[in-house]
């Protein structure tokens, strides 16, 4: 395979602070030798693990990138045993648009693993994560919440996977992260994905869905940088002491925690985020929009739990998730 066409600014085996970019040539109409820039800083202080941090694998969403871009001007080599490595708009050209996906070739990041190094921007920008960053890591945090389409309850999570040492590792993270709900996730839509890629590698894979909405709020905005420092220290990549927090556990084992719509229209929810709902309870109705005078489609959930996440906002399309439920787990 031929090499990956992004080169670094940064040498990632020096030590000390470098600011710096990962560099994609990109011919377009108004830069004929253009590039796309993706901004990164490496914080490394002699032997021990790497953490690679991640924000903006979708553009829409905000909390990471808060979260790493302030890491990123306050981290010092003398707090750090080993290596970070920050990158806050993973997806840039997607996290300048402020879409989901990306602009240039409609590529969601997250679905686009292991990339190519002769494809779009996309699998270019998926490839070079894949065959050079991911092999240096340890320990991954990619951060993601709702984006324009989705809103959450804020969660830590990690994946049930093979490896039960390295699951438990990724749990044992996910504690000392300290979001207010803590989750045992399952995917719908793995494929693709980078949460796969570095499971795949051996990597210890932690990620988020703290909000949504398009925004990030100053409640969740403070979750990401507290959690993001919370976990570099119980990883023992950063010096300090965490600060606990309270975590209610959740569980999502099964596809019946998610509901979707087959129909469009107006959504009306008849249950709020935090609500526990019973199985067959009415969680939404969907008013057609193209007449007055017609009865709204019940949307029922298909297990009891907690109502964990919604669309967002007021319109839905057919397929779309409208609610996601998921277990309580006590203790």
């Amino acid at each position: 395979m031929r090499p990956s066409p992004i080169s670094a600014t940064v040498d990632f085996d020096a030590d000390g602070v470098q600011h710096g970019f990962l560099r994609l040539p990109y011919s377009r109409d108004d830069a004929a030798w253009g590039s796309v820039m993706i901004p990164l800083t490496v914080v490394k202080n002699g032997a021990g693990p790497t953490a690679l941090l991640t924000g903006g694998n979708h553009g829409d969403e905000y909390e990471g990138p808060i979260a790493l871009f302030d890491l990123a001007r306050h981290l010092t080599p003398a707090e750090v045993t080993g290596r970070v490595i920050i990158i806050p708009a993973m997806n840039l050209p997607a996290f300048v648009a402020g879409t989901r996906t990306s602009p240039i070739d409609r590529g969601n990041m997250n679905r686009a693993f292991p990339g190519r190094p002769d494809g779009t921007v996309t699998e270019r920008i998926a490839d070079y994560f894949q065959r050079v960053l991911l092999p240096m890591a340890d320990v991954v945090l990619d951060f993601h919440s709702g984006g324009k389409t989705l809103d959450f309850l804020p969660f830590c999570a990690a994946h049930i996977v093979p490896d039960k040492t390295m699951e438990a590792k990724a749990f044992d993270l996910v504690r000392a992260f300290g979001a207010p709900y803590s989750v045992s996730m399952l995917e719908i839509d793995a494929v693709g994905m980078y949460d796969s890629a570095a499971e795949d590698m051996g990597k210890v894979f932690v990620t988020t869905e703290l909000g949504g909405g398009g925004t990030a709020s100053a409640a969740t905005a403070n979750i990401a940088i507290r959690g993001c420092r919370n976990l570099l220290i119980a990883a023992g990549i950063v010096k300090g002491a965490t600060e606990p927090q309270p975590t209610q556990w959740l569980d999502m084992p099964d596809g019946d925690c998610f509901t979707f719509a087959e129909d469009g229209g107006l959504i009306q929810f008849l249950a709020d985020l935090g609500d526990t709902v019973e199985k067959g309870q009415p969680v939404a109705l969907i008013y057609p929009t193209g007449r007055t005078g017609l009865d709204p489609v019940t949307l029922r959930v298909r297990r009891s739990g907690l109502f964990t996440a919604r669309h967002f906002p007021g319109l839905v399309k057919p397929g779309d998730c409208v609610a996601v439920i998921a277990d309580i787990v006590a203790g």
